[in-house]
């Protein structure tokens, strides 16, 4: 669906902006919550780290997160101390980095208040429309089946339907496709999803009917009943927010450093 496909794509190259996301309101930045050797570690400290580690701590529960962080800032701190008796400060390769990693750490606090928080609500309900022009509509089904290997089965089952037959119960009991256990239980599908011959007739059914003649595909023989119709319709704005904060703080992003570039003059020597 090139509606999601977009939206993935865009998201997939979304890292900056998201770096830095806001701190627990709750939190006092002051608070000190660890010592060590006597020097003060303080909430602002954790709260850093918790946003930096993000997707590290992602798969984590509270407390194993919480004593992962702790250990993170003591040892840091510990070896910090260490490089400071080391002398680390005064070589050429730590003036490097400290240079490198300072100008990142401008770049991402600047392009998060003056990019990320400067996305507006017209700015996302402009995206919104734009990539809802996108969503493919048309109808849904929800629909079950039950798969046999014979065409003589399969009208065993329709037989048995007419008769009054649960169609799920007769999934359960006689699909052999993976569904069965679920009484044959596709969920909701749009046009084209399925094989054709499968496709044509559950689109060709009425809801709440089931199929009157068996409908063969290279899996088998199927029986297929209609649950459920409805019209496709996009996820509404307020569930795609904010992802769609991302998608346009990127979009803006690329645009200033495109702007940047074409007015620097930029020289490779080497």
């Amino acid at each position: 669906m090139l509606f999601h496909k977009r939206l993935r794509a865009s998201l997939f190259s979304v890292g900056i902006a998201a770096a830095l996301t806001a701190t627990n309101a709750f939190a006092a930045p002051d608070d000190v919550i660890l010592t060590v050797d006597g020097e003060k570690v303080y909430q602002r400290d954790y709260d850093l780290a918790e946003r930096l580690l993000a997707s590290e701590l992602s798969k984590m529960g509270p407390a194993q997160r919480e004593q992962v962080l702790i250990n993170v800032l003591s040892e840091t701190l510990l070896l910090a101390r260490l490089a400071d008796q080391a002398g680390t400060t005064e070589t050429d390769e730590y003036k490097q980095r400290m240079k490198f990693m300072t100008q990142r750490v401008k770049r991402d606090i600047y392009v998060q208040k003056n990019v990320t928080e400067k996305v507006s609500d017209a700015d996302l309900q402009t995206r919104y429309d734009e990539l809802i022009k996108e969503f493919p509509g048309g109808p849904e089904v929800r629909a079950r089946h039950i798969l046999v290997k014979t065409e003589d089965e399969a009208k065993g089952i329709i037989k048995e339907l007419d008769g009054g037959a649960d169609f799920a119960e007769l999934a359960k009991q006689k699909s052999t496709g993976p569904s069965g256990p679920r009484g044959g239980d596709l969920g909701y599908f749009g046009k084209g999803q399925m094989v054709p011959e499968f496709d044509k007739a559950v689109f060709e059914l009425e809801k709440g009917k089931h199929s009157k003649e068996p409908v063969k595909s290279n899996f088998g023989w199927h029986v297929i009943k209609v649950e459920d119709t409805r019209q496709k319709s996009p996820p509404p704005l307020a569930e795609l927010s904010d992802r769609l904060k991302l998608m346009v703080a990127q979009e803006k992003l690329q645009e200033l450093v495109k702007d940047l570039r074409a007015k620097a003059k930029i020289e490779r020597l080497k």
